[in-house]
């Protein structure tokens, strides 16, 4: 089991001067831990509620946030979880991982998904379509993604995106390209656009194991009708856990073999104390050994 780490909140004790050293603390201690990937939210708005912060709390641009990490480290995969669609022109995105993969040494995801956060978007007056039109979007993406990727210079046209003549110069070092990571449980559309499009999907512990094994069932069954080997799709999920609460190394190692038994192999993690380190120090003595080889 590969285990990643994700940095949701930038809201330490001593304010805004303490984020950068903190983040480099927290990433560099992670990368030498031995944590296999890194990640930030892309949102502009914090998540009302999330460690009992208010969306005004400090909140960082992902990919600026990837790109400091990308410098700090040596070991670890770097993404967003997940890119919203709708907050970049595709064709920049693109040109966004890319830079990523490069100046990483090769070590990028390309993680997106449809967008939720209907009150951010319209507060930075970003328009926000209908869900209908917020997945033909992020098809659209996908299709760009991989036509660019399979050359040096492709035009594309898709229902709400065009690209005339988008080059791929330099290439990502990625081979054959940064992992497409798709993140969501919709049956009928993102679960196929995974089958279809994706390396790897994330769903999230939140919505219960029933709900987990049925996300990994529907996705089996769109592999099936595709004639994709589902096997070849890594399955990662998002759990939160709190060393400074109630969470203990042995739950949380429990936990990684439920997660595993379903048949994830990458488990990212949340957690609200990690700015502490200790965390971070547990998971490389007790845990990340522990679940090396299931």
């Amino acid at each position: 089991m590969h285990i990643g780490l994700q940095i949701p909140s930038f809201k330490y004790p001593g304010g805004t001067a303490v984020i950068r050293p903190k983040l480099k603390e927290i990433i560099t201690t992670a990368d030498a831990a031995g944590f296999y990937s890194l990640w930030v939210m892309d949102h502009y708005y914090q998540i009302k509620g999330l460690f009992g912060e208010d969306y005004t709390d400090p909140m960082l641009e992902a990919y600026a946030t990837l790109s400091y990490f990308a410098g700090l480290t040596e070991k670890a995969y770097l993404g967003a979880l997940v890119t919203g669609v709708i907050y970049r022109h595709p064709a920049v995105l693109l040109k966004m991982v890319n830079t990523l993969d490069i100046l990483s040494g090769g070590r990028a995801y390309f993680g997106i998904g449809a967008a939720w956060y209907e009150d951010e978007a319209k507060g930075h007056g970003i328009p926000y379509p209908s869900t209908s039109e917020r997945f033909e979007q992020l098809e659209d993406s996908l299709q760009l993604a991989k036509a660019l990727w399979a050359s040096d210079e492709t035009a594309f046209a898709g229902k709400h995106y065009s690209a005339p003549a988008i080059t791929n110069n330099p290439r990502p070092l990625s081979t054959p390209h940064p992992r497409i990571m798709i993140g969501g449980t919709g049956a009928k559309k993102t679960l196929r656009m995974v089958a279809q499009y994706a390396d790897a999907c994330n769903i999230g512990d939140w919505v219960g194991n029933d709900n987990m094994q049925k996300a990994l069932d529907d996705l089996k069954g769109h592999c099936e009708r595709l004639g994709r080997d589902y096997d070849t799709i890594e399955k990662t999920s998002l759990c939160t856990v709190n060393l400074s609460g109630d969470d203990t190394a042995v739950s949380i190692i429990n936990r990684i073999q439920e997660l595993a038994a379903m048949g994830f192999t990458h488990t990212i993690f949340n957690m609200p104390d990690v700015y502490k380190i200790t965390p971070l120090e547990t998971f490389a003595n007790e845990i990340i050994p522990a679940v090396a080889e299931l």
